[in-house]
């Protein structure tokens, strides 16, 4: 029974009651019917099912078998996650809030460690990585390069290649070889995997990677054809694109030779805006041509291979003012995801990939120069792998576009104009089944409410400050028709013997929807917030969303099969709706925090997924289901009035985790042997070489300092130089280059002269990758002396130069070959000079499991003092806090216990903290594994990331950090603790990622 007149007026206000009795006014369309592959449901969750798939595309969207998709794809890299069981927790959270693919790099440096050797197995395996997103229903976009830019070392290329000819990112046949070579390796795994093939989930591949150095001349188109016919000799035969890396119409369909194939190349470019101005038009609104994103290539469906979910931070954090990723998730937060998103599905780009949805860390060697450890970007799941506030408006429209089909089809309509003229308000409009979306924007610094008589909602709506409301208007709801709607629809669905559909919006808001119906309908109020009422083939309902959860109405009416349970709720409760296709049909949970994976088997749904609180549980699921599972366990339950299991017990949350104290049980020792004048060097490589492919010139009369011409070619880097003839020197120059934040010490014969370091970068240099300086340093009066006296003696200069990372290749002019390390010394005061004849030392081997990236130079790291099950025992016993003098390296090593409950995922983060004027960084090693970087006076990061599985949460962990000091002030260690960075009950299982020790 519908509520009265006047109570519905009461709740729903006049405006509602006037339009129950003067009509809708709806607008009506003039678009003629498509031509086109028709409107209809989407294809299903991908799987390696072993059957042929067809994979093409219009102007509208992509077609997977003849059906239209809209590609909802979240960015994350396995590489900047060394865990690979946690791969699956991220691509479980991402198919869970709505994405239906995710889109990966692969990184050549990660995987080549010397040319023609090549490694894909442990933490490097792409091909378990492409299995589990099989496994998990998503859609993969792989983009192997060769080049992916991606701030990692080189862009992507490996150290090796510096020390190579040939210009890289053009068709110099020298670079293609290598090139070649790595696509014939990767490619390899990327064919087994393709969609179209049943044998995996690849649905389009990425040649190059914002390439604009070269679109007109023919160096850069003979290089991109080149690319494309090599990845098709290699047996890749999904759509190919590049990402423009503006909108500058560079490699659109046709624009270079693909050996005579047409139709499968897609144009795609990145937009990265200011989330502080207003969104911009890329498509259908926009300036059109080639400048104007989508309309650059007409006849291919709108593509944004890369739209800013975030953005990433620098050392020192200039960027976001010392704020770190916190900041960058408050400026970029869910109101800039549903306003830049809407604008861009208004705007006709039906392939949407978010960078990043999950950053993770640059750990080891991997960050470029423009940035630190830390990779988190402010994505919607942090680093720590927790979900954010950010998931709210993904989650929503990633199931809104997956479910409802008309979004992928649609065209620019006339325009509607708000009440309020201050909201923006874009217009489509789907040719095939005649329904309108209204994108309403609200640009200003306040909230508005407005209504839009000329599409037929003239009950009241709010859109609030910055944001921004998806509405439609003769949209298919099952076998009913919605005729208008106040708040953004998530999604319709068949579940069971019923349609249900999900309306969402912020807490508070009235939500209020009008559905078509010929006659007469009963609506049952399920819970006390919502009201109803029809009148003359209209039925109108009314719901505050979040007030008491979730809001359920059921509607039913004569001569319709299926009844329709419509469901209201604010976006933390929406937060808690999971829909999930099986085989047998869709499931719809409500409770938990995170539903994993749901399957159908003999009446049962089996559920699996994570609490945080205590919560209860409610399952929709197909017909012949009368029972469930949670996490492997039965529930009672019992058959609510919605026609759901509702489980009779709430679903416990997670427990405490306790966590070890740092403070005490130290080993401690200082290294730098390197520096005194009889160590033996007799090993190292003797710096004797004359030219190099670098670009940086060598300098007159010297030889090749470089550390990548001699295969050092990541982590710190030693040198000693030997001389006589010193009488009479009266200073030092050392010049030398480094990624941002490196650093020179030197001592002569023992004795420290100093240390030098690069600025901070600020806001003007924050791009800048590679920094040249030269030290200058006075020899004191007592060490002049002492070089008068042995004027004739052999004297050692000893160098430690923490190189930091490669530039990266963004302008296609080889800045990934600028010098790392030494570059030229010279002596002032004494003539002739001293010739110095010069050995130098960098990484050893490269770890055969943790791979090149892990280690560097230092003594310590060669000598194994990182790894686990190393002896130090006679090492000195400290406490922290304790203050270390003087210049150069002092490791710390301790072993600790977890015991966090099997049935607990903690994500647990190291974060060290010191007096801010104290001058030292730290190296982190944990069981072996270097996970970055601290400076403790430039940061801004403190907590960094302990994967689980290279932590042992229920083991013994061992813990090493290298601590390089510059001198000038007390270093050391005060303040090191594990912070539980987010825990749930639930998770999914670990393998220990092999850590070799001692």
């Amino acid at each position: 029974m519908g509520l009265s007149r006047r109570t519905f007026s009461a709740l729903a206000g006049t405006t509602a009651l006037g339009l129950a009795l003067n009509g809708s006014g709806g607008f009506a369309t003039n678009a003629p019917v498509s031509r086109s592959v028709p409107t209809g449901p989407a294809p299903g969750p991908p799987a390696a099912d072993r059957r042929r798939h067809s994979v093409g595309f219009d102007r509208y969207s992509l077609l997977v078998d003849g059906r239209r998709l809209v590609l909802w794809s979240g960015e994350m890299h396995p590489f900047r996650l060394p865990s690979p069981s946690l791969w699956r927790d991220v691509l479980q959270k991402m198919r869970a809030h709505g994405y239906n693919a995710v889109s990966a790099y692969v990184a050549w440096n990660y995987h080549s460690p010397a040319p023609g050797e090549y490694d894909f197995t442990g933490v490097r395996d792409l091909d378990l990585f492409l299995r589990t997103a099989a496994e998990t229903g998503l859609y993969v976009v792989l983009r192997p390069g060769p080049y992916i830019n991606a701030e990692v070392d080189g862009g992507g290329f490996p150290g090796w290649l510096t020390a190579t000819g040939g210009r890289a990112r053009t068709s110099d046949p020298a670079y293609l070889k290598y090139a070649d070579e790595w696509l014939t390796e990767v490619n390899a795994i990327a064919a087994r995997h393709q969609f179209t093939r049943g044998t995996g989930t690849v649905l389009l591949y990425q040649i190059e990677n914002e390439y604009d150095s070269f679109t007109g001349d023919p160096i850069g188109r003979e290089y991109m054809s080149h690319l494309y016919k090599k990845v098709r000799a290699d047996g890749i035969d999904v759509p190919l694109f590049h990402n423009d890396k503006g909108r500058n119409g560079s490699w659109i369909p046709g624009s270079f030779d693909s050996g005579g194939e047409t139709g499968r190349w897609l144009y795609g470019f990145d937009g990265y805006p200011d989330p502080a101005r207003v969104p911009p038009d890329w498509g259908h609104f926009g300036v059109g041509g080639s400048q104007g994103g989508a309309t650059a290539s007409p006849r291919t469906p709108g593509f944004l291979p890369e739209f800013g979910g975030g953005w990433f931070d620098p050392w020192g954090g200039s960027t976001f003012r010392g704020k770190g990723y916190a900041e960058a998730r408050r400026t970029r937060d869910a109101a800039y995801e549903r306003r830049f998103h809407l604008t861009n599905l208004a705007n006709g780009i039906t392939l949407n990939n978010v960078y990043m949805t999950f950053g993770g860390t640059s750990w080891g060697w991997l960050p470029a120069p423009a940035v630190y450890t830390s990779y988190d970007y402010g994505a919607a799941i942090d680093e720590g792998r927790n979900p954010t506030s950010k998931l709210a408006p993904m989650h929503q429209l990633g199931h809104l576009l997956q479910r409802v089909p008309d979004f992928a089809k649609l065209d620019r309509a006339p325009q509607v104009r708000a009440t309020d003229d201050r909201l923006k308000v874009y217009h489509l409009t789907n040719p095939d089944t005649g329904s309108h979306v209204y994108v309403v924007r609200n640009d200003t610094d306040e909230d508005i409410s407005s209504t839009m008589p000329d599409a037929g909602i003239e009950v009241a709506f709010t859109v609030p400050a910055r944001d921004a409301l998806l509405l439609t208007t003769e949209l298919a709801l099952g076998r009913r028709k919605l005729r208008y709607t106040t708040v953004q629809p998530m999604f319709c669905l068949t579940a069971g013997r019923q349609d249900i559909a999900l309306f969402a919006g912020r807490y508070g808001d009235m939500a209020q929807i009008a559905l078509e119906s010929a006659q007469d309908v009963e609506a049952t109020r399920l819970d006390t917030e919502a009201a109803w009422i029809y009148d003359r083939g209209l039925l109108r309902v009314t719901a505050p969303l979040g007030i008491g959860g979730l809001t359920r109405v059921r509607v039913e009416a004569a001569g319709t099969e299926r009844p329709l349970l419509l469901l209201f709720a604010d976006e933390a409760t929406a937060l808690r709706l999971w829909p999930y296709d099986t085989p047998s049909g869709t499931v719809l949970v409500y409770g938990p925090a995170l539903v994993r994976d749901v399957t159908v088997r003999g009446g049962t749904v089996h559920v699996t997924g994570d609490t945080k609180g205590e919560t209860g549980l409610e399952v929709w699921g197909p017909r012949g289901t009368g029972e469930v599972t949670w996490n492997r366990r039965p529930l009672r339950t019992r058959l609510s009035v919605t026609g759901s299991l509702l489980a009779e017990r709430l679903l416990p949350g997670v427990g405490p985790v306790a966590l070890p104290a740092l403070d005490s049980g130290w080993r401690r020792r200082t290294e730098d042997p390197e520096s005194e004048p009889d160590f033996d060097d007799s090993a190292w490589k003797v710096a004797d070489k004359k030219t190099s492919f670098s670009i940086t010139p060598v300098p007159a009369g010297q030889p090749v300092l470089f550390a990548d011409d001699y295969g050092f070619h990541y982590g710190d880097v030693w040198y000693r130089g030997r001389f006589t003839g010193a009488s009479g020197v009266e200073s030092v120059s050392l010049s030398y280059s480094t990624g941002t934040q490196g650093l020179l010490m030197a001592w002569l014969d023992g004795t420290p002269l100093g240390t030098h370091r690069m600025p901070v970068p600020d806001k003007d240099t924050v791009g800048q990758g590679s920094w040249a300086e030269t030290a200058t340093f006075t020899l004191s009066r007592k060490l002049r002396e002492k070089l008068r006296v042995g004027g004739a003696d052999t004297h050692v200069l000893s160098v430690l130069v923490r190189r930091m990372q490669h530039d990266q290749d963004g302008a296609a002019d080889d800045a990934h070959k600028v010098a790392r390390g030494l570059t030229a010394v010279t002596f002032e005061g004494t003539s002739p000079k001293p010739e110095v004849s010069w050995r130098l030392q960098g990484a050893g081997e490269p770890d055969p499991v943790r791979g090149p990236l892990n280690n560097g130079g230092l003594f310590g790291e060669r000598e194994g003092w990182h790894l686990p099950g190393f002896a130090d025992g006679e090492w000195k016993r400290v406490d922290l806090p304790h203050a270390d003098h003087g210049q150069g390296v002092t490791w710390y090593r301790k072993t600790f216990r977890l015991a966090v409950d099997a049935g607990t995922d903690a994500s647990i983060g190291l974060t060290l903290d010191d007096d801010p004027d104290r001058a030292y960084r730290v190296q982190i090693f944990l069981n072996g594994w270097n996970m970055g970087q601290y400076i403790n006076d430039v940061g801004p990061q403190h907590t960094f990331v302990l994967p689980n599985g290279i932590l042992r949460t229920r083991g013994t962990n061992t813990l090493a950090l290298a601590v390089l000091s510059d001198g000038t002030t007390p270093s050391g260690l005060r303040d090191v603790r594990l912070t539980l960075l987010g825990a749930a009950a639930g998770g999914v299982p670990v393998t220990p990622v092999d850590s070799p020790g001692r």
